[in-house]
């Protein structure tokens, strides 16, 4: 169960810590991101089905959702869905793709502030309802699950649970130091002037919508890389997934860390989610006004994020 917990709770440090570069760095409030992560578990779910084969409970070489809805064979857009390595580049690519577009029409419209993350949610719901459909091939309200193997292995062995978890942190490293690669270059300076001061940018020879289209596709991606490696370790996918909810907790987890700094949205999700994990067992009710009374307090009297808090302490006892 702890494995199983602290993976799902690192996939989730991955989007913060994608948000932080977009919110923290850029100044873009994204609340849409819970559609990318969504899509990347989707891709992997859709792999996860297939290799499922006649070990389903109607043993047909169909996913059991399409064979209970007399479906006769595989929608178009499963065709690839029993390859591993397009599973990994769909993963990648259809989440990044439909971040492209969606960044290249809003920042081209100079679109920002709360009407850009009004627009991403409202994405997010039109595509959270998408989902819930049958017809369009991704098992309605129910998604995806009872998965059994992952490249041939079984996925429920500890065996195979502690290689993901191990994948996991693996990848949250590295997205780390891709991120503070990012940040501490020129790419990165602009990206926070454009946060300051975006006319100034443009005065200064510097046109915004490079950087800013492709820092929202590389957090884009990132959320997506989480819900792939989300999925094989809760063993479910499913509309909610895209909930706008989900995607306001992400928000949530980068404000109690702390913006800007990289590793505060990393903590924040491990803050956030253990108390989470706790309290939905000993009170679930009262889960929901809690994570809405800690963003109102983090917002009035810790804006800085228990990271940035730290850090500020610190630059204040220093003698120097």
């Amino acid at each position: 169960y702890a494995v199983a917990l602290m993976g799902k709770i690192m996939c989730y440090a991955i989007c913060a810590l994608a948000l932080d570069l977009i919110w923290g760095y850029t100044g873009i409030l994204s609340l849409g991101h819970g559609l990318f992560f969504a899509l990347g578990g989707y891709m992997m779910g859709m792999y996860l089905m297939r290799q499922i084969g006649r070990d389903g409970q109607y043993q047909s070489d169909l996913p059991d959702f399409m064979v209970f809805l007399d479906w006769k064979q595989l929608p178009w857009h499963w065709w690839f869905s029993d390859s591993f390595v397009a599973t990994l580049l769909l993963v990648v690519l259809v989440p990044g793709l439909l971040a492209g577009v969606f960044g290249y029409f809003a920042f081209r419209s100079r679109i920002k502030g709360v009407y850009f993350s009004i627009i991403t949610q409202a994405m997010t719901f039109a595509a959270m309802l998408l989902f819930f459909r049958n017809e369009t091939g991704f098992g309605g309200n129910n998604g995806f699950t009872d998965f059994k193997r992952i490249l041939g292995l079984p996925i429920a062995t500890p065996g195979t649970r502690m290689v993901l978890f191990v994948l996991t942190g693996v990848t949250l490293l590295g997205f780390f130091l891709l991120a503070r690669g990012l940040v501490n270059s020129k790419y990165g300076r602009v990206l926070q002037a454009i946060r300051d001061a975006e006319s100034r940018v443009m005065f200064s020879g510097y046109s915004p919508l490079p950087y800013k289209l492709s820092i929202w596709v590389i957090s884009a991606v990132m959320c997506a890389v989480a819900g792939a490696l989300y999925v094989p370790q809760v063993g479910i996918i499913n509309p909610g997934e895209m909930s706008p909810a989900n995607s306001i907790e992400m928000a949530v987890w980068a404000a109690v860390g702390g913006r800007a700094t990289l590793v505060g949205p990393i903590v924040g999700a491990f803050l956030v989610n253990g108390a989470k994990s706790w309290l939905t067992v000993v009170a679930p009710e009262f889960w929901l006004y809690c994570l809405g009374a800690l963003f109102i307090a983090v917002t009035l009297f810790l804006p800085q994020g228990v990271v940035g808090l730290l850090k500020s302490r610190q630059r204040k006892g220093d003698p120097s």
